[in-house]
C-alpha cells in the first residue's frame, strides 16, 4: 500500500511538472525588435533624447511651443501612452510633453538599470534641462506621481506647479488586489515574468484598478504586454522595491513650495483615497479634488474632466 501511494504521489508531481512546463512554454515570450515597436506606435510627435550611458529617452511632444507646457510621467508597467486622454485635451492651447521612464514605453535604457525614485527624478531633470524647456507644471499618475513630487523637491526651480494624480510616496497597504503585484514580491516570481507572456496579470491588474472595467480592452492590454517586450524592459520592471522607497512624510513634503493639485479616484484599490487626503494635508497650500466612482487611472477613466481640472489649474498659476 505504501509503494503504492508513493508512487501514486510520484505520479501526480511528474504531471505537475509537465503541466507547469507546458505552460511555461506556452506563456514564454522573448523581447521583441525595438524597431518592429517603433514602426507600430511611433508618430511624427514622438522624439528620442540621448542622456548617456545608454540611455535613450522615448517622449511625445505636442501642441504650440510657446504655450504652457506640462511634462507627463506615468506609472509603474505604463507608458507615455496613458496621457494619450488629457493631450487630446490639452494640446490646442498647451505644450504636452508625455516621456518614458527606463524599463518602459519605448524608452532604450542600459542593463542594470533599477526603478528607483530619486534617480527617476534626477532623469526627469536632466530630461527637462537637455529640452531647455521653460518653467513647466510636472504631473505624475502613481510611480510617475512619486517622481514629480521628488522632483519638487529636487529642482524646484524647473518647476511652476505640480500635479499628483493617485500619486504613491505613502507606505503601500499590505495587501493588493493585484496577483502581478505579490508575484513581484517573490524573486522565483519576479524571474518568471521576465520570461513570459504577462496579458492575463495585466488584464487582471488593470481590471482591478478601475471603476469601468470596459475601459481594460484588448487593444489596451496588448499595447501594454508588448512595450513591456521592449529589449531589456522586464529585468527593469522586476527591479521594482515599493516597500525600499524612502516614503513621503509630513516634514518631507512640507519643504514644496509650489501650487500643487492633488487628483485621487475615491475607489482606488491600489493607493487609497487616504494617501490623497495626505498629500493635500502635507504639501502647503495644496487643492485636493476626489473623482467619485473613479480607481487609481483617472487620466484614462474621464480623461475630459481630469485635464479640465488641470487646465483649470494651469490657467490660475502665476506667470513665469
Amino acid at each position: 500500500m505504501i509503494k503504492v501511494a508513493l508512487l501514486s504521489l510520484l505520479t501526480l508531481l511528474v504531471v505537475l511538472l509537465l503541466a507547469a512546463l507546458a505552460a511555461f512554454l506556452w506563456l514564454r515570450a522573448p523581447d521583441l525588435p525595438a524597431a518592429e515597436l517603433e514602426a507600430r506606435w511611433v508618430t511624427p510627435a514622438d522624439h528620442y533624447l540621448s542622456l548617456g550611458e545608454g540611455l535613450r529617452v522615448h517622449y511625445r511632444d505636442e501642441g504650440p511651443r510657446d504655450a504652457p507646457v506640462l511634462l507627463l510621467v506615468h506609472g509603474y508597467g505604463d507608458s507615455y501612452a496613458t496621457w494619450e486622454g488629457w493631450a487630446a485635451e490639452l494640446r490646442a492651447t498647451h505644450r504636452v510633453i508625455s516621456l518614458d521612464l527606463p524599463g518602459h514605453g519605448l524608452t532604450a535604457a542600459p542593463a542594470g538599470t533599477v526603478l528607483e525614485r530619486a534617480a527617476q527624478a534626477r532623469l526627469v531633470a536632466a530630461f527637462a534641462e537637455q529640452l531647455r524647456l521653460p518653467p513647466y507644471v510636472v504631473a505624475g499618475n502613481s510611480m510617475g506621481g512619486g517622481v514629480a513630487w521628488q522632483l519638487a523637491l529636487l529642482a524646484p526651480q524647473q518647476l511652476r506647479g505640480l500635479v499628483l494624480v493617485d500619486a504613491a510616496g505613502w507606505p503601500m497597504p499590505v495587501s493588493t488586489p493585484s496577483l502581478a503585484f505579490r508575484i513581484l514580491g517573490h524573486p522565483w516570481g519576479r524571474a518568471l515574468l521576465e520570461r513570459i507572456d504577462n496579458r492575463p496579470l495585466i488584464r487582471q491588474g488593470l481590471s482591478a484598478q478601475v471603476g469601468d472595467k470596459a475601459l481594460i480592452t484588448d487593444a489596451l492590454v496588448d499595447r501594454w504586454a508588448l512595450y513591456q517586450r521592449y529589449p531589456g524592459h522586464r529585468p527593469i520592471l522586476m527591479s521594482a522595491a515599493p516597500g525600499a522607497q524612502a516614503p513621503a512624510t509630513e516634514a518631507l513634503l512640507a519643504g514644496i513650495h509650489l501650487p500643487t493639485l492633488v487628483l485621487h479616484g475615491e475607489i482606488d484599490p491600489i493607493l487609497p483615497l487616504a494617501h490623497g487626503r495626505q498629500f493635500a494635508a502635507a504639501i502647503p497650500g495644496a487643492q485636493l479634488i476626489v473623482y467619485a466612482g473613479v480607481g487609481h487611472l483617472p487620466q484614462r477613466e474621464i480623461p475630459q474632466r481630469s485635464a479640465a481640472d488641470v487646465a483649470a489649474f494651469v490657467a490660475r498659476l502665476p506667470a513665469p
